[in-house]
């Protein structure tokens, strides 16, 4: 059954910039009440300086999903205020460069820590909500929580985490009326590349541009274009969701040749 956003309660982390903000527009064009956040208070600011001020429909929070305990209290807050959310979309997250050996730790931690367990703390934060409303939560993973590429041994970790995740979620959460989407976006026109920090350089790679550039040319889809394909799909109730081209491409690949496609990504890294 297809779930409209006119009027609904739509919570999404990571809106103060790329699929996050395309996705609040998004949503905003539909008509859907909107509580936004980001850590990043001045992207957050240019969201709400596209959406409009903060009122009885739009709230903007700064809110570290890395922090449980502001994640607790961040949806009591919601709950309280406005009722019980029916849309979750979990944007939020980081990407770092460097292969396993040259990360430190504490890089991998971080990592795991906003874009796994971040996605793990906000879920619980307001399950009892979305339950109530039979709603609906959203992941996000990335084609490399269907692949590993080389030089991204944390991100691609965190990503697998989240897939598994979210479709175990689905199976648990179906007889109760909620649904689960996992997204998986191949390159998307954004800042990730550019925002990530360097822990070690890639085999091939001789610069972090390099790197930038190597990722603004397989970056084709337009983050608007990504957040329709994603809020249509949360719509639906779809368990997986897609994003652009090369992300089918690599989705057919890793199906097609589950072991073999290691081969072809380590050329195509180098």
């Amino acid at each position: 059954m297809k779930r409209e956003y006119a009027d609904k309660r739509c919570v999404v982390t990571g809106a103060g910039s790329g699929i996050g903000r395309a996705i609040a527009l998004d949503l905003s064009a539909r008509g859907a009440l909107l509580a936004l956040s980001d850590i990043d208070e001045a992207g957050l600011g240019e969201t709400r300086g596209l959406i409009g001020p903060a009122d009885n429909r739009h709230r903007y929070d700064r809110l570290d999903v890395a922090d449980r305990d502001a994640v607790t209290r961040y949806a009591a807050e919601i709950g309280a205020e406005w009722g019980a959310a029916d849309f979750l979309f979990n944007v939020a997250g980081l990407s770092r460069i460097g292969d396993f050996a040259g990360t430190p730790t504490a890089s991998f931690d971080k990592v795991m820590q906003v874009n796994f367990f971040g996605t793990v703390d906000m879920c619980r934060a307001f399950l009892p909500q979305i339950v109530e409303t039979r709603g609906s939560i959203t992941n996000i993973s990335s084609i490399f929580g269907l692949i590993g590429f080389p030089g991204q041994a944390h991100y691609c970790a965190s990503k697998f985490a989240v897939r598994g995740f979210s479709e175990t979620l689905a199976m648990e959460l179906a007889p109760l009326g909620v649904s689960v989407t996992c997204v998986h976006p191949g390159g998307v026109a954004t800042n990730i590349a550019r925002a990530a920090e360097l822990d070690a350089l890639p085999d091939g790679v001789k610069s972090k541009e390099k790197f930038e550039k190597n990722f603004d040319k397989v970056a084709r889809t337009t983050p608007e274009s990504a957040a329709r394909t994603i809020t249509d799909g949360a719509a639906k109730g779809k368990r997986k969701v897609i994003v652009g081209p090369d992300g089918h491409a690599v989705s057919i690949l890793q199906r097609l040749f589950p072991r073999g496609y290691q081969s072809a990504v380590a050329r195509f890294a180098r």
